[in-house]
């Protein structure tokens, strides 16, 4: 009886212990299954937004389409248009091309005109700094250049002597660096004016500042004719006596500012204007 017992106790223990395996084995696989179902949702859900992508995509292109249907009618119907003008309307379209195509070229002509004579202009400004600052104060001599045209201020104490056309000795100097650069110039032209304070003069030899103005420029324009060999067709003499000022006259700082000679480089027009013709054309 012992023996039966016991024997029905162990099959009982052993089929205790195949259920619970099989439990364990099949809640393995449940908890499985879930996880696969949620990545299964993940990937359902990325592809849904990829699908939207894709829609609005689709439907961009499609609007796309559309309008480049329309206008492609569009082009057509201007096309038709054109085809009906008629020869006498297409010669003067074909005229008034030419005429734009012919104001364009002389526009540019003048723009390369006006960009070669900048740089012209600047290479002169230039090579006048570099040479004329060398041992001269910036006060006394400056350089500027205004569209294509090159100025040189040059105080009348480094010039002349108080009320004196005379050309002092170390007037020399500037005006032989001035002359070289000239000399290199020679499509150039140069001016040479006289300007004065607003304080009247008169002289056993000058009646006015007028006067005055007027014999010193003509005095550097002399200088730089025959000591400097710069040809005299090339130079012009001028005076502006007291009435072209830098600023006003109520202080001798600013008289000595106004006491000046200005050398004036620039363009001979006829040649300016025959530049222009040549790239007109």
């Amino acid at each position: 009886m012992k023996k039966i017992s016991l024997l029905l106790l162990t099959a009982i223990l052993v089929s205790s212990c195949v259920a619970k395996k099989e439990f364990v084995a099949l809640q393995a696989k449940h908890d499985q299954a879930k996880t696969e179902l949620v990545n299964v949702k993940a990937n359902l859900q990325k592809c849904l937004i990829e699908k939207e992508k894709e829609d609005s995509k689709v439907f961009s292109l499609t609007e796309q389409v559309k309008y480049l249907k329309e206008d492609k009618k569009t082009a057509l119907k201007q096309v038709e248009n054109l085809t009906v003008l008629t020869q006498s309307s297409s010669d003067n379209i074909k005229s008034v091309i030419s005429q734009l195509s012919e104001k364009d070229k002389y526009i540019n002509g003048v723009r390369k005109a006006m960009t070669q004579k900048d740089s012209l202009n600047l290479a002169i400004k230039y090579h006048l700094t570099k040479n004329l600052t060398d041992g001269i104060q910036d006060k006394d001599i400056e350089v500027n250049v205004e569209k294509t045209v090159v100025f040189i201020s040059i105080s009348d104490k480094l010039l002349f002597k108080s009320a004196s056309y005379n050309v002092t000795e170390g007037a020399y100097t500037v005006l032989e660096k001035i002359a070289k650069v000239i000399n290199d110039q020679p499509q150039m032209e140069v001016m040479i004016e006289g300007h004065t304070d607003s304080r009247p003069i008169k002289t056993e030899f000058l009646q006015d500042n007028w006067d005055l103005s007027a014999k010193r420029a003509t005095s550097i324009t002399r200088i730089l004719q025959y000591k400097f060999g710069v040809k005299p067709e090339r130079l012009i003499a001028a005076a502006r006596s007291q009435y072209v000022p830098l600023v006003a006259n109520d202080s001798p700082e600013n008289m000595s500012k106004n006491r000046r000679t200005k050398i004036i480089i620039m363009p001979k027009l006829n040649q300016f204007f025959d530049l222009l013709e040549q790239d007109a054309k």
